[in-house]
């Protein structure tokens, strides 16, 4: 991929293709981490002499303008944040009028018909308002979209920003060459989600540690009563198919935390696998098994992180996953963790500085760890290739 940092931007009309994809709460915006990481990017071309036109969609609209979805409120913060104005722009099919130093955002790109089809008079209307684009949302680079892979495809010249570099920097690190044992944390409500990543992933790693409900299928699979807790039963065949092929890479807990409902004020017990009750259901691992996997993360060379293993946010279910993320900041490994609950399970347990890479994204990252191509990336990969 050419980067942004091999492209002369002085003077030049610049669309970078950001994700302001960001949790709002009314009209407010409740986390903008996703605006902070992009800030970088963004002052380097305004210091470098670029006209800037941002690009993001927000959320998924139906059809058309959707005023709950308006990037109104993102620019402003944008405006405050950068300390320039940053005009939103709903009209730019006939241009926009710019000058080098200045920023514009544009409409939230998923208003435009066509964006989500890739649609290629669309991509090529994007690709008229710039000389350069720069793809710098790995967030979506899973998807092929006008914003996202049809520009690259037609733009004078696509590169990659720093976020997106580094990303696939670091997921490649995880995956191509990792620092051995490469041990794999994979949790969340279900196998379906993350069925081709487990059946991946297992065939790389040296451990795949599985949790939450994704845990409850296999521990199903393994001939294990699981009461009344979440569970996939036509996938436990194919966790059945797994833990045969690769059992002695699965470590299944051998302790849980069950209640009779899921609340901040459940009754819990903590019981060998072998002893949950008929009318219970499992919400986290236990002690014993938090333990014997922290241990085994502590001796990890690299280390894979995405989804919690119990139901972090309620206080009676988050100790699994608190000695998880525990585990992963005290490990010398190199560490990568993606998916918006695994950054919120680091944020609620306060070890943001000791993992050696966030990721910010959801479905990329775990299709860049199922081992598929990912559109935007494989665009710039070929204008790469022909700009060399």
């Amino acid at each position: 991929m050419l980067t942004i940092d091999q492209v002369e931007l002085r003077g030049k009309r610049v669309f970078i293709r950001e994700d302001f994809n960001v949790p709002m709460a009314g009209t407010a915006i409740s986390d903008d981490t996703r605006i902070q990481a992009a800030l970088p990017t963004i002052r380097y071309a305004l210091d470098h002499g670029a006209a800037i036109i941002l690009g993001s969609h927000l959320g998924r609209p139906k059809s058309g303008f959707d005023p709950a979805l308006s990037l109104a409120p993102v620019a402003a913060h944008l405006a405050d944040l950068l300390g320039r104005p940053v005009p939103l722009v709903s009209d730019w099919q006939s241009g926009v009028a710019l000058q080098p130093g200045a920023c514009v955002l544009l409409e939230n790109l998923r208003f435009n018909a066509g964006e989500k089809k890739d649609d290629e008079a669309l991509a090529k209307a994007y690709a008229a308002l710039c000389d350069v684009y720069v793809n710098d949302a790995f967030a979506t680079a899973h998807r092929a979209e006008s914003s996202t892979h049809g520009i690259a495809r037609f733009a004078k010249i696509a590169c990659a920003g720093p976020l997106l570099q580094r990303e696939v920097e670091a997921l490649q690190r995880a995956l191509k060459a990792p620092a051995r044992p490469l041990i794999a944390i994979v949790g969340g409500a279900k196998v379906s989600t993350k069925l081709e990543v487990l059946q991946t992933l297992v065939t790389k790693v040296d451990r795949l540690i599985i949790g939450g409900g994704i845990a409850n299928t296999f521990l199903k699979a393994a001939g294990h009563a699981i009461g009344k807790s979440l569970c996939e039963d036509d996938l436990v065949p194919v966790a059945r198919a797994l833990l045969e092929a690769h059992g002695a890479k699965i470590p299944l807990p051998t302790d849980v935390v069950c209640a009779h409902e899921l609340s901040a004020t459940a009754v819990t017990r903590v019981v060998p696998v072998t002893a949950v009750g008929a009318d219970e259901a499992i919400f986290d691992i236990g002690p014993a098994s938090s333990a014997n996997l922290a241990s085994t993360l502590k001796g990890a060379g690299t280390l894979v992180w995405n989804g919690p293993v119990g139901v972090f946010e309620q206080a009676p279910f988050a100790s699994g996953t608190k000695a998880i993320a525990t585990a992963v900041a005290e490990s010398p490994a190199f560490s990568i963790a993606g998916g918006g609950d695994t950054i919120a399970a680091i944020n609620q347990f306060g070890i943001a500085d000791r993992i050696s890479y966030i990721s910010t994204a959801g479905g990329a990252f775990l299709e860049f760890l199922e081992g598929k191509e990912l559109p935007a990336i494989a665009i710039l990969n070929q204008r790469g290739e022909t700009t060399a």
